[in-house]
């Protein structure tokens, strides 16, 4: 195996919030024709460090360590399976930094999958484009662990910026981005903010339930899906507009219509409250039941955003780069 010195790499992988079209992206959806969604990319990071060990123990450092001398040994499914699809077998420390909790809302498991590969190819000399990179998190993901996910994640992870995708019914992608001008994305990051509900959620169990009543909702997705495409003509041809908050809005009610686990009674206050002190739109990011609300609102009502909701905001600006190696040392 190549890769045999000594090594020290790092990648710097954001997290998405999807604006509209989530859970179009599900294979028991886009094979009944397509799916579509509209996301970008904001500068919260999923940090990868990888670097050769001196013994040929594998080590590897989460929310947990585990030290083994087998890759068959690992608990962590994602590192396990990456190893295995990459080609290495032992010698090796993997170490993994989040700027956010998971379970938010914002693809961190994608983010992760997406940077770890990236760090893992460039160890044994390889560069994988964008595309080869979320082709590769989604046949690990979906294809060898079995995971309840749809494909926005890899795919907005590995490219970065705003971006319009379209899932295709024998399962490729189109990538079309969206070209925002600097006035827009100073807009965007005026107008849009993400507050911390305090509840963290698995999205395997909404999403598994999503899935299961796909074919009784697919009129809603529909809706949802035929909004990415109107979204991503609108945005390439009058930029950033207040008609963001009503995609959002209309989107959101529709999504929650698709199984009750998405939503709940103290989500549907907190979006209340904010519509009542200045929110336009909004939703909860990702596959539901708890993470970040994404809201639409003027910059000057945040003040009364934040004393109504009592909720932390985080702040953000959206980016427009994808996976990289932001650190590379070889001896």
């Amino acid at each position: 195996m190549r890769g045999c010195k000594n090594k020290m790499i790092i990648t710097r992988t954001p997290f998405r919030i999807s604006f509209a079209g989530g859970g179009t992206d599900l294979p028991s959806y886009y094979k009944t024709g397509y799916g579509a969604v509209v996301s970008t990319t904001i500068d919260k990071y999923m940090y990868i460090t990888i670097n050769k060990r001196f013994d040929d123990s594998i080590r590897v450092s989460y929310s947990k360590t585990e030290i083994v001398d087998s890759v068959d040994d690992l608990q962590h499914d994602i590192v396990k399976a990456a190893l295995k699809m990459v080609g290495i077998k032992k010698g090796i420390e993997i170490t993994s930094i989040s700027d956010i909790p998971a379970g938010t809302g914002l693809g961190s498991s994608s983010s992760f999958t997406v940077g770890l590969l990236n760090a893992l190819y460039m160890y044994i000399g390889k560069q994988c484009s964008a595309h080869e990179l979320a082709k590769k998190a989604c046949q690990l993901e979906i294809d060898m662990l079995k995971h309840p996910i749809g494909k926005q994640d890899q795919f907005a992870a590995a490219y970065g910026g705003t971006n319009y995708f379209r899932f295709n019914a024998d399962g490729s992608v189109t990538y079309k981005p969206i070209n925002l001008t600097s006035e827009d994305l100073e807009a965007m990051n005026s107008k849009l903010s993400m507050w911390y509900t305090g509840i963290s959620r698995s999205a395997d169990s909404i999403l598994n339930q999503q899935n299961n009543d796909t074919l009784k909702k697919l009129d809603v997705l529909d809706f949802m899906r035929n909004q990415a495409d109107d979204l991503a003509e609108n945005l390439n041809k009058h930029g950033f507009t207040e008609s963001l908050a009503k995609v959002l809005h209309e989107g959101w009610i529709k999504k929650k219509s698709i199984t009750k686990s998405i939503s709940n009674n103290n989500i549907d206050n907190l979006y209340e409250i904010a519509l009542l002190n200045g929110a336009k739109g909004g939703k909860i990011l990702g596959a539901g039941g708890g993470g970040f609300l994404l809201l639409y609102c003027d910059a000057e009502k945040h003040d009364n955003l934040s004393t109504a909701l009592g909720l932390t905001k985080m702040p953000f600006k959206i980016t427009c780069h994808g996976s990289r190696v932001v650190y590379f040392s070889e001896t």
